[in-house]
């Protein structure tokens, strides 16, 4: 067997493995007397069936197979004792000529491998990075009070309606004259937000409305022509609504106001459990408590951004084999086609090339991750979606469990895997260059992200 390695522009590698018929001969060998012990062949008793026969029958698929496998692993053999920094697969080479299995004995493979640029990104003391942290005061603490209780309020009745109110209450078709229509759509006590009728018209119509008024107004108009909504709305299909554009009655009987949650200590335990907190200045401090780690949190993330951005500079533009990775790209795209993957290329590179220096910063700051880190991640994850829902008092047995059952699904154990590997990098990171802090208020904050 003979291998080489050729990266004539250091970018574009081309891999040469001779192989030898001394190289596969003996898996094959072995394979076809293991056929042979097996084979049910009519006229020949099991393990009697001529070797000739076995040969002719499955020498050559035996043969490519063995062939495929010392390739695969001598590949990937020289890859790794070589410590070349491959980008993506091995494609066969379109240099690569048709060889005959049945009549030749020695083999040349050729394989074009995408070789990473060559680069370095170090990070110290002089670079400077700004770090936002993001202001708690009062105003925020108020807001997530107002937040709080919005989440535990309950609907109350009322005497009549107000902006976000919901109304229940009985629909009639009207017939041209105003009257019930004979044999129309009718329905009992269903639910109104006029807050999200379209129409300000037929919004209007339920201004201040009182329980016992009747109401007439046209769910086509009010709703915009969306059939959706007024199919469900008068409980027929959609295909039914062209045949009910008219008008309808409406018998307000009764309407229910939000109300949010008194802040009390029924609030307070709701939120951090009974006897957590026992009175509002409390409950404001563990709100802060709160506040602060999660912000800590997104000051963070923007911190990862800004040191990617940082680097990106710093790094410059990097030289690829791009019609090599384009491809590649294409071997794992098959299904959506070249116009694909020129659409998407300089993303992928944008991407790749964050991933080539984050490698660089990982290894040269010696971060390191285990289970516990990537369940940490999960129970982080887990603990922000429940927040969410305003589930601030989540045990952590349930956590736990809830991160397990992440954990055991394929597709959310790698971006939990990074997530734990960025978490420990910017720590490092946070340790080696130097910051340029700004205060900065949530709402600017946010809009900070969002550009």
């Amino acid at each position: 067997m003979n291998i080489s390695f050729e990266t004539p522009d250091k970018i574009n590698g081309l891999m040469t493995i001779v192989l030898d018929e001394a190289d596969y001969k003996e898996d094959v060998e072995k394979t076809l007397k293991d056929y042979r012990k097996k084979a049910n062949v009519p006229g020949f008793r099991p393990g009697m069936v001529p070797m000739g026969l076995i040969k002719r029958q499955y020498g050559t698929a035996v043969k490519a197979d063995a062939i495929n496998k010392v390739v695969g692993e001598q590949l990937q053999q020289y890859i790794r004792d070589n410590k070349i920094q491959m980008l993506g697969e091995p494609l066969p080479s379109e240099q690569h000529e048709a060889q005959d299995l049945e009549k030749d004995s020695t083999f040349t493979f050729k394989f074009d491998i995408a070789v990473a640029p060559e680069f370095t990104c170090e990070l110290s003391a002089s670079d400077k990075i700004d770090y936002y942290n993001i202001t708690v005061d009062d105003a925020l603490i108020d807001r997530q009070v107002e937040m709080f209780a919005s989440q535990m309020g309950s609907y109350v009745n009322a005497d009549h309606f107000e902006g976000n109110d919901t109304i229940k209450g009985d629909l009639r078709e009207l017939d041209e004259n105003g009257n019930t229509k004979e044999g129309g759509v009718t329905v009992d006590s269903t639910i109104l937000m006029p807050l999200y009728i379209k129409d300000e018209e037929q919004k209007k119509l339920f201004d201040d409305a009182k329980p016992g008024d009747i109401i007439t107004f046209n769910p086509r108009k009010a709703y915009a022509e969306s059939d959706a909504e007024v199919a469900a709305l008068l409980k027929i299909s959609r295909e039914e609504v062209a045949e009910h554009t008219g008008d309808f009655s409406y018998q307000v009987t009764e309407i229910n106001h939000f109300q949010k949650h008194e802040v009390n200590q029924e609030l307070f335990d709701g939120v951090y459990g009974k006897g957590n907190v026992a009175d509002e200045q409390a409950f404001r401090d563990k709100i802060a408590e709160g506040l602060k780690a999660q912000l800590a949190t997104d000051s963070d993330f923007r911190f990862i951004q800004d040191v990617r951005a940082y680097c990106e500079q710093k790094v410059g533009k990097l030289e690829y084999p791009d019609a090599l990775l384009k491809r590649i790209m294409l071997a794992n795209n098959k299904d959506k086609g070249e116009e694909y993957v020129e659409k998407n290329y300089e993303a992928s590179i944008k991407e790749l090339t964050w991933h080539l220096i984050k490698e660089q910063l990982v290894a040269a700051n010696g971060v390191k991750i285990g289970d516990d880190d990537v369940k940490a991640a999960a129970k982080e994850a887990a603990r922000a979606q429940f927040a969410q829902y305003g589930m601030n008092n989540v045990p952590e047995e349930y956590l736990d469990n809830y991160a397990g059952e992440m954990l055991k699904k394929a597709d959310t154990v790698e971006p939990l895997v990074n997530r734990a590997i960025d978490r420990k990098l910017t720590e490092a990171l946070k340790g080696v260059v130097s910051f340029n802090e700004k205060a900065i208020s949530l709402d600017d904050f946010n809009k900070l992200m969002s550009e």
